[in-house]
């Protein structure tokens, strides 16, 4: 899992509430069993005229000239920018896949759906909350000033604007500490290795006959 401390980037405005699953990656592309492949396709039914397939060429399909994403001006943005209720329906982790390839670091909404919140985190991805009255003034900074960046610090816990103010985040220590050292569940685990290999050696010799011949 890759990891998170501190990333300057690009801000994007998705201008919308309730955004699923669905939208961020539709279900015809969960087809793959890879996990890579998916960013061309993050929100396909809004980024593009026609209806897409997997396996489809991305370079020869019509982009909408309407979507955020499509818009010179957001070329290369790392840090998204939605409103509330980010993530909701199904528990897909395809969805992470799709904004991690993108080229999405983090996200910033009011809230996230819990299992979609999870997801992230389990993904190195950073989901940041922020008040509504706050995500609304970052929505007026950065359709008001082209090249708009925000750096997210998450071991101070804070967003930091580009006059140098900054907006505090509070923040799960338990997914920080996860962001901040890169282990996904099995390096957690692995972490204590020795204990492990103790425990399971211990046991062998207290019970033998748990291992068959």
């Amino acid at each position: 899992m890759k990891v998170f401390t501190v990333h300057t980037g690009l801000v994007v405005p998705l201008d919308r509430a309730n955004v699923d699953t669905d939208a961020i990656l539709p279900k015809q592309f969960m087809k793959s069993i890879r996990r890579s492949g998916f960013g061309p396709h993050l929100f396909d039914e809004w980024r593009y005229l026609d209806h897409g397939e997997l396996g489809m060429d991305p370079a020869k399909r019509a982009l909408n000239p309407d979507f955020v994403l499509n818009a010179p001006r957001y070329a290369g943005a790392s840090i998204l920018l939605s409103r509330r209720n980010f993530g909701a329906g199904s528990s897909r982790e395809h969805a992470q896949w799709a904004l991690d390839e993108y080229g999405f670091r983090a996200l910033i909404a009011p809230t996230f759906a819990d299992i979609f919140f999870d997801n992230c985190m389990r993904n190195g991805l950073a989901a940041v909350t922020l008040s509504e009255p706050v995500i609304d003034a970052l929505f007026d900074a950065v359709r008001g000033s082209q090249g708009y960046a925000l750096t997210i610090d998450l071991r101070g816990q804070a967003v930091i604007l580009p006059d140098g103010n900054t907006y505090a985040f509070e923040f799960d220590s338990f997914y920080k500490d996860r962001l901040l050292t890169g282990l996904d569940d099995i390096g957690a685990t692995l972490v204590h290795e020795a204990k492990i290999r103790k425990f399971e050696a211990d046991r062998l010799a207290r019970y033998p006959w748990l291992v068959g011949n």
